[in-house]
């Protein structure tokens, strides 16, 4: 009995040095990522940044942080009470709870026990960061709605039109990857592109091709190349699901002043704005996991785990940089543009694309079948998506005989 208890005190103390570092973990690295965005947004704009607090502004984070935690909080009279309080707490920890089934790295063993860098690697964790992804847009509708001002109100109710058009879009464009996979856990997935492509056999029969083959013993045996549709779609999904620029329409600041949010201040508005970019990160770490092989890298034999956590961190690193990449260079949308793009090409497209990767997936067709029907289908997507929305004609000229053109 006593060896039971024994057992259960390890693994409950394991898990909550799990949880711990990696709670600080996140805390730090959403600050290194405030910091990055303003670095890079301001050396793209041929500005300086940061750099006041700290060496080159490195503590610009932890001053903002101080600043907001003893800023006068106030709360407007025609709010809710409750549920104004309760709002950026719902908003901020979602975000934290969806690292909990990312594989951060491979295993260390301490004494005779195997510690996994996972604090939950459940058999579902892909729904389970579908589900904590949902639930993060519950704080922003209950905030737009408990601060009793029209503003807020307007860029909750945007929130929830959005999260429904990008969710669907999300949810279908990670079917592919479990069915090539096998599996919903994260942990499988990254498994499953271990090594690299070295006995690929498409081009078997060519002659003049077959001596590419040798390329792909160097290629990782990553899903990005098989499945770069999937991606595309998982990452514009996911970069509307944060509410991140070019689809920040619930802040929408020339138009909502701050949107959700605009009653807010002092720590509860540091609340939303470190779910926020936790959620960034968190996204990042799952695409990572989903299509750049997760912590899967190189070694030098030396402090063998420490290798794949550092592999990981920086290919977490490269996606959040796209995602500051590209709220540097795109404008924002226009709401209707926002529900086009996810109702008519988004959802068609990743429904579309389930279909291509049953067709490729089947047994009993020769791989060199299903690489035609793989790029021709791929080529037919890519151009239908980005043929453009047919409405922009009548937009550009009027008197072309349909008057939708001048609404």
């Amino acid at each position: 009995m006593s060896g039971v208890v024994d057992l259960i005190g390890a693994v409950a103390l394991i898990g909550l040095i799990k949880v711990v570092v990696v709670f600080v973990a996140l805390l730090l690295t959403a600050a290194l990522v405030t910091y990055m965005e303003r670095k890079v947004i301001a050396d793209m704009q041929a500005r300086v940044g940061p750099n006041r607090w700290g060496p080159f502004g490195l503590l610009q984070a932890i001053a903002d942080g101080i600043k907001l935690f003893f800023k006068e909080d106030f709360r407007p009279a025609a709010a809710d009470r409750w549920t104004y309080a309760i709002a950026p707490a719902a908003a901020m920890v979602p975000s934290f709870l969806a690292i909990a089934v990312v594989p951060l790295g491979d295993h260390v063993t301490v004494g005779d026990r195997r510690v996994d860098f996972v604090i939950a690697d459940i058999n579902i964790g892909i729904l389970y960061f579908l589900a904590m992804g949902s639930l993060g847009v519950y704080g922003v509708v209950l905030a737009g709605w408990a601060s009793g001002s029209k503003y807020p109100l307007l860029g909750g109710v945007r929130s929830t039109a959005q999260l429904i058009s990008y969710e669907i879009a999300l949810g279908l464009s990670l079917v592919p990857i479990a069915m090539v996979a096998g599996s919903l856990s994260l942990s499988d997935i990254v498994a499953a592109q271990a090594g690299t492509v070295g006995n690929v056999t498409f081009f078997d029969g060519i002659p003049v091709l077959e001596q590419l083959q040798d390329i792909f013993s160097i290629v990782p045996n990553w899903y990005i190349w098989s499945q770069w549709p999937a991606f595309a779609i998982f990452f514009v999904a996911g970069i509307a699901e944060t509410n991140r620029a070019p689809f920040d329409l619930p802040e929408a600041e020339t138009e909502l002043i701050a949107g959700y949010h605009t009653e807010y201040s002092g720590i509860r508005f540091a609340m939303f704005y470190l779910g926020e970019y936790i959620h960034v990160v968190v996204l990042s770490a799952v695409a990572v996991s989903l299509f750049f092989g997760g912590w899967h890298g190189p070694g030098l034999g030396i402090l063998p785990w420490l290798w794949p956590l550092l592999w990981f961190l920086a290919k977490t690193l490269v996606v959040v940089y796209l995602i500051i990449w590209l709220r540097a260079t795109l404008p924002r949308l226009r709401y209707d543009r926002l529900m086009w793009l996810g109702w008519k090409r988004l959802i068609p497209a990743a429904l579309l694309w389930i279909v291509v990767t049953a067709t490729v997936n089947t047994e009993g067709v020769s791989r060199n079948i299903r690489l035609a029907v793989f790029v021709v289908l791929a080529g037919l997507i890519l151009a239908w998506v980005g043929r453009g929305d047919p409405r922009l004609a009548f937009a550009v000229n009027p008197q072309s005989g349909d008057d939708r053109g001048s609404a």
